[in-house]
């Protein structure tokens, strides 16, 4: 079967944003708000609780923005449109980069330090259980998604 090369920026834009969801969210939310969270709440209640916004998060996001992308393409939008949405999110892909290897530098170095005081190394290794997590489901599931969507796309144009 033969694709369409707009089919594989879809895939390939699709399983970028999902895995720098999956790492944002899940740095973001089991550490910040975990820690926001244990001023309210018990500290292994803000963990998992944040262990579940953080995958439940990444999946709702990265599949949303992956269809928004994948009914311009399937509509057929006027080219201009598409390369101005492309442009966007190449531009949003490469400071998602930026920013996930940033903040997964400052908060490997600084906060570890900050949390190996007060967290027992249990509560570290939840945080590291959460971000695999969140990768193992969001990386298959973008997959499936864009290839079930190239072979919609496929039976369509026959």
């Amino acid at each position: 079967i033969s694709i369409h090369p707009t089919t594989h920026l879809s895939i390939y834009l699709s399983i970028y944003l999902s895995i720098y969801l999956s790492i944002y969210l899940s740095i973001y939310l089991s550490i910040y708000l975990s820690i926001y969270l244990s001023i309210y709440l018990s500290i292994y209640l803000s963990i998992y609780l944040s262990i579940y916004l953080s995958i439940y998060l990444s999946i709702y996001l990265s599949t949303y923005i992956y269809v928004l992308l994948s009914v311009c393409i399937f509509l057929s939008l006027p080219l201009s449109f598409f390369l101005y949405l492309s442009l966007y999110l190449y531009l949003s892909i490469y400071l998602s980069i930026y920013l996930s290897i940033y903040l997964s530098i400052y908060l490997s170095i600084y906060i570890s330090i900050y949390l190996s005081i007060y967290l027992s190394p249990r509560l570290s290794y939840l945080f590291f259980l959460s971000l695999s997590l969140s990768l193992s489901l969001i990386f298959p599931s973008s997959v499936s998604l864009s290839l079930s969507l190239c072979w919609l796309k496929q039976l369509n144009q026959h």
